[in-house]
């Protein structure tokens, strides 16, 4: 019988086999979409347990467990040791398998701890233990993990309102061959007219933007100055999260009532958001296009649907993600002919990265 996780681990034909041992696993990881936390990139954070590095905030294992029956406390609560968190996820990996989370779970063991024994309740105290007692060794550190994995660059996921400050002081005092550390522009929360924190959001865009903001025209100005900002300090990307593409036809005056209605709270139709979502991504793709970054968008994932979860005062928001078995693909065609093949003869230096569906 072949052994679980090997070499050759999904590596199934010899020319697999080559271009991965002989080719692809000496190039070095550059990552444009991650979320990496960059405070701790910066402080060069040490892990004090295994279950703060694997469950502080991996909503994808939360969300296994979860359907495992697990409670919420031994997810995201903060009255709950990390040895019995981490107990509840020993005894949720076994139920994975077949999912990317069982081979996930086992490639990180073994490839970062050495450890090749499958993760099961038999086997969590022996390797909670294990991992905790190498975590504190230097190289086990955030930056040091990275380095370990031949980690050469990561774009983290940044609010046009971040202050950046921990990228800026990163750059400042990182060591020669620590990887390097960009910020990613993701503004879905100006694009989220709907959300009761729109007006909100609009408000602390301008006070760090420093432009007053009474119109949309005034809201695209002070996402420029950011974009700008963001510019200046290495971005090259921007990503944008949508649960499908939009085409829906609009005016400019349209907009700004839009806009208007959404700032006062009042409700807006289904027409009224999309209209909205397709001019603010035109706009984002126009503004991208003139400073030659790429463009990402992750789409086809519908967040937060679980309102009873999402209403629950607990220590992280919890995220219930779905994918849709069929993702509206006519917005898509639309919309990509619109911000790519109608302007390609005017310009020369659009990019766009497809990553479908998902984050």
């Amino acid at each position: 019988m072949k052994q679980f996780n090997d070499k050759n681990f999904v590596l199934e034909t010899e020319i697999a086999q080559d271009l991965y041992h002989n080719h692809a696993s000496k190039m070095p990881i550059i990552d444009y979409h991650c979320h990496l936390i960059p405070e701790m990139v910066a402080n060069d954070h040490k892990f004090k347990s295994i279950t703060e590095l694997w469950l502080g905030g991996d909503h994808y294992k939360w969300r296994a467990m979860r359907t495992n029956g697990i409670e919420e406390r031994y997810c995201t609560g903060k009255d709950t040791s990390d040895w019995e968190k981490f107990e509840k996820w020993a005894e949720t990996v076994p139920y994975t398998l077949r999912n990317p989370l069982y081979h996930w779970t086992h490639l990180e063991l073994k490839t970062a701890f050495g450890i090749e024994k499958l993760l099961s309740p038999k086997t969590a105290r022996e390797i909670f233990d294990e991992c905790n007692e190498k975590l504190q060794k230097p190289e086990f550190s955030a930056r040091g993990l990275m380095k370990h994995y031949n980690v050469e660059c990561v774009c983290t996921t940044d609010d046009p309102v971040d202050d950046l400050h921990n990228h800026i002081e990163y750059a400042r005092n990182k060591a020669q061959d620590d990887p390097i550390m960009l910020p990613a522009w993701r503004p879905d929360k100006a694009m989220n007219i709907e959300k009761p924190e729109f007006s909100k959001y609009v408000e602390q865009l301008s006070n760090v933007s420093g432009v007053s903001i009474s119109n949309f025209a005034d809201m695209v100005d002070a996402l420029k100055r950011r974009h700008e900002f963001f510019e200046a300090q290495g971005s090259k990307l921007s990503d944008h999260g949508i649960e499908e593409f939009y085409d829906e036809e609009y005016t400019d005056s349209q907009i700004e009532t839009i806009f208007e209605k959404a700032m006062r709270g009042q409700q807006l139709s289904q027409l009224e958001i999309r209209q909205y979502k397709n001019c603010f991504l035109t706009v984002m793709a126009e503004m991208d296009a003139d400073a030659g970054w790429t463009q990402q968008f992750h789409y086809g994932a519908i967040r937060d649907n679980n309102t009873a979860m999402f209403h629950r005062r607990v220590q992280y928001r919890p995220r219930h993600v779905e994918v849709p078995q069929q993702p509206q693909l006519e917005g898509q065609a639309h919309a990509y002919h619109i911000i790519y093949i109608e302007p390609l003869r005017q310009r020369s230096h659009r990019h766009y990265a497809w990553q479908l569906p998902g984050w």
